[in-house]
């Protein structure tokens, strides 16, 4: 069981290149699961019991279920969880031709990768490509995935860099710009990107306005390990927690609480975008899920006075080669269950109370439940929890799965903290 869900994250994350394919790979769940997608600009009519999600900018999803009690008195049941991941977004006027045969893509970093582990990998690229609609105030979108190699980014030879193992600054408009292949005149005169998006999506030059393209590592991730105990790949910071938090949607029990499921866009960027946890896309959401459903104003403050939220995301399990980066006394390990994320600055959203929360609902799930706290002198990270406990002014759990690698192109995590975290997550939703 442990490993085939392992698979299906593996496979979900293979899916999703950008933080566009993931809304869609989670659209496509929510389908099957006989989800009813509705729209921002519709009148919504709501049921309860009653299935539905809401997509924004083809990046975000809110799934919801309503609750069997009333949404005043029972409030809602929240997880929130981020689609984007770090990496390297197309510029426009990408190509930049070299005096030595060569051409390369113009990007700029997208969040905050670990730099070195992008370089001397197969990138794909992907992301959405905006074509002319009916009208010019109605464009098209449609997704894109090269799912091939078809970048690159080099290093530089160690003979010529002798002091690389030492620390190097990487020059981010120099150092990390991708080769697409040698200097071509038929591709010059229609553009070396450009011929490969207007062959994949079978469209002509001119019908594109515009796209929002990343790079993306072309091999899928593994189970790995000398017991299959790892799971090797990207984007598991956060696309891991957006995979546990449909799952646990879909596998939880009716309850009296509406249940909602927050797939958010550009937290790796500070969420502060129409799609993105500063916007006031989620509390404008549940408070037409509560008009919707027949009630006040009056009515859906007070349904949020009664609701909890985890804002799941990733946590820094202790490195087996740099131990003492870790906090001396809370020290987070693969494989041994969720994090409780802590931070006395409130970079974490956690408290006595939401913590006692959670530990409970793990309990209850049979899940270990362990804790994380950076070193004093550490400056730590932060997450979409404060920023919604502050916006819903309610009880919001700082969590995550733990994790090696944060930020790296090729992240590790373990195939039984991914059960664990499923669990976790479906008790949370399942519990009256």
């Amino acid at each position: 069981m442990e490993k085939k869900l392992a698979q299906e994250l593996i496979d979900f994350l293979y899916e999703s290149p950008t933080a566009y394919h993931a809304a869609y790979s989670v659209k496509d769940i929510l389908d099957k699961e006989g989800f009813e997608e509705i729209f921002e600009k519709d009148s919504w009519s709501l049921k309860k019991g009653g299935k539905y999600y809401l997509v924004k900018n083809n990046s975000a999803v809110i799934a919801f279920k309503v609750g069997n009690g009333e949404i005043e008195k029972d409030g809602f049941r929240l997880i929130g969880a981020h689609t984007d991941a770090p990496g390297f977004k197309i510029k426009p006027n990408a190509e930049m031709k070299t005096e030595d045969h060569y051409v390369r893509l113009n990007t700029e970093v997208y969040g905050g990768p670990i730099l070195y582990t992008w370089f001397d990998r197969p990138l794909g690229v992907a992301g959405r490509v905006i074509l002319k609609g009916k009208s010019p105030l109605k464009p098209e979108v449609k997704l894109v995935n090269i799912n091939k190699p078809v970048l690159i980014i080099p290093s530089i030879a160690i003979h010529m860099n002798r002091t690389v193992n030492e620390g190097y600054n990487f020059n981010r408009q120099k150092d990390t710009l991708p080769l697409v292949g040698f200097v071509n005149e038929e591709l010059e005169k229609k553009g070396y990107l450009m011929s490969l998006l207007t062959k994949e999506l079978g469209v002509s030059e001119e019908e594109i306005l515009d796209f929002d393209l990343f790079l993306y590592e072309y091999e899928k991730g593994c189970v790995m390990g000398i017991n299959e105990e790892f799971i090797s790949a990207g984007k598991l910071d956060d696309q891991w927690m957006v995979f546990a938090g449909i799952k646990g949607l879909i596998n939880s029990t009716d309850i009296d609480s509406t249940k909602v499921m927050i797939c958010i866009d550009n937290e790796e960027i500070g969420s502060l975008t129409a799609q993105g946890a500063q916007s006031n896309l989620i509390r404008r959401t549940l408070e037409r899920i509560t008009i919707a459903l027949g009630k006040s104003t009056e009515e859906f403050f007070r349904a949020v006075s009664n609701s909890l939220m985890i804002s799941a995301d990733l946590a820094h399990a202790v490195h087996p080669n740099l131990p003492d980066k870790h906090d001396p006394t809370n020290r987070p390990l693969l494989g041994e269950g969720p994090v409780l994320k802590i931070a006395a600055s409130g970079s974490y959203s956690t408290e006595g109370v939401a913590a006692g929360i959670f530990e409970s609902v793990c309990e209850e799930a049979k899940v270990p439940v362990q804790k994380f706290v950076n070193r004093s002198d550490v400056k730590g990270g932060t997450t979409i929890g404060p920023m919604s406990a502050a916006d819903l002014s309610i009880p919001v759990v700082d969590m995550g799965a733990p994790l090696i690698g944060m930020h790296s192109v090729r992240e590790l995590a373990s195939v039984k903290d991914n059960f664990y975290t499923i669990e976790a997550f479906t008790k949370f939703f399942s519990l009256n």
